[in-house]
């Protein structure tokens, strides 16, 4: 069947799925236990979606977009849905979305051989195949996400771990792309080359704040490349990559449903620090960069205060290790705090980017000690959630004040 457009079909009941989705999972040699990756009931209704000669099978509660269709749509792994087609170039999305759940864009791509890469770290699965190229993302249910993709005659079973050898040599940039002392903006998803341009031309701004990985960064990233990155700086624009990693746990942060939580802190904070220099030198983010861990609010105070600096101590220092500069978005209410009550206790990121919306444009502010992050190592989120229009366009941002060298 080679359909040109997205046609969907149902049919009910999932036993066989239930079994099928147990089969792969032993495959891949990992056991997820029922209660953090449940299974479909033999009462859900499936959907196939057919795309470019290919059949998925996905729960029929899923949503199904059209990507020629409906262009606007932000192509988003927080959210159950299978996005098909090539993502606009000005997508709606929100300021800022966080959090990894199953889900799938299935893009047209040249002829190539099916074959399956995973990178665990980030949870995300890509595989290619003659037409498609398909980038699949999964929360806790990694067993469902591997049957979606075996449904489509997707090799999962013989997926390769993504490593090294899967990206391309990057040049890195001079050292200064992530030095910066200005009005920047941070955006769920890189905007596309047009809007930067306007923007470059018509707006106070001279940084941005790009979401280069992690398991919890919930927006596509379609115009993020190492060659956008190079075009940007070559342009004038300056960087802060933001990294979202695993955030504290639901019953003390913001870490809800769809959100993966710190658990072991130290092997997951030094996995997270691994994945984010991998992603930082595929964009051209050579040694000296500074790569901040995105750890959203959390209510501070005992275990979890421990737990999420912990995490963050071993991410500091992995990157140091990797020739890489450290930094730390939070809250002040939380993770500034903690970071501060505890600085005898835990070794402290290079850069802090403080989150209080207070729209101040300054660095200083009262949680933090003028002692601490005081040689031009701090950024000052001061405005979320926000939408402006610049050389006629729109983008919803948070606005930032860097002082960083």
């Amino acid at each position: 069947m080679h359909a040109s457009s997205p046609s969907r079909t149902r049919r009910p009941g999932a036993r066989a799925l239930t079994v099928l989705l147990a089969a792969a999972a032993l495959t891949a040699g990992t056991f997820v236990p029922a209660s953090s990756a449940p299974l479909p009931s033999d009462a859900e209704d499936l959907t196939r979606v057919a795309y470019r000669g290919y059949v998925f099978t996905v729960p029929d509660s899923w949503r199904i977009v059209d990507l020629k269709r409906h262009p606007e749509t932000c192509v988003r792994f927080d959210r159950h849905a299978v996005y098909l087609g090539t993502p606009g170039s000005e997508q709606n999305c929100p300021a800022r979305a966080s959090g990894r759940t199953e889900a799938l864009l299935v893009q047209p791509a040249p002829a190539a051989a099916r074959a399956v890469t995973e990178n665990p770290t980030a949870r995300t699965y890509r595989a290619t195949a003659d037409r498609i190229a398909v980038t699949a993302a999964y929360g806790y249910d990694r067993a469902r996400i591997q049957e979606v993709l075996s449904s489509a005659g997707l090799p999962v079973a013989a997926a390769r771990r993504e490593g090294p050898a899967d990206q391309r040599a990057v040049a890195p940039l001079p050292k200064d792309a992530t030095s910066f002392r200005g009005e920047g903006f941070d955006a769920c998803t890189a905007p596309s080359q047009a809007a930067m341009d306007a923007w470059r031309d018509d707006s106070p701004y001279g940084a941005v704040g790009v979401y280069i990985g992690g398991l919890n960064r919930a927006c596509a990233q379609q115009h993020l490349t190492a060659a956008w990155v190079r075009t940007q700086y070559t342009r004038g624009w300056r960087f802060f990559p933001l990294y979202v990693g695993r955030q504290p746990s639901s019953d003390g942060g913001s870490c809800g449903g769809g959100c993966s939580a710190i658990t072991s802190p130290v092997p997951q904070g030094t996995a997270a620090a691994d994945d984010a220099v991998r992603q930082a030198a595929a964009l051209g983010f050579g040694k000296g960069t500074v790569i901040y861990n995105d750890l959203e609010h959390y209510e501070s105070g005992g275990k979890i205060t421990d737990t999420v600096l912990t995490y963050l101590q071993a991410y500091t220092v992995r990157l140091r290790e990797l020739g890489y500069r450290s930094g730390a978005y939070g809250s002040t209410s939380s993770l500034v705090s903690d970071l501060v009550a505890n600085k005898s206790r835990f070794t402290l990121p290079d850069v802090i980017h403080f989150a209080r919306w207070n729209r101040a444009s300054t660095t200083s502010d009262s949680s933090i000690p003028p002692a601490l992050w005081s040689e031009h190592q701090r950024v000052h989120q001061y405005v979320g959630n926000t939408t402006e229009t610049h050389g006629g366009v729109r983008i919803s941002i948070d606005r930032d004040l860097l002082d960083v060298e």
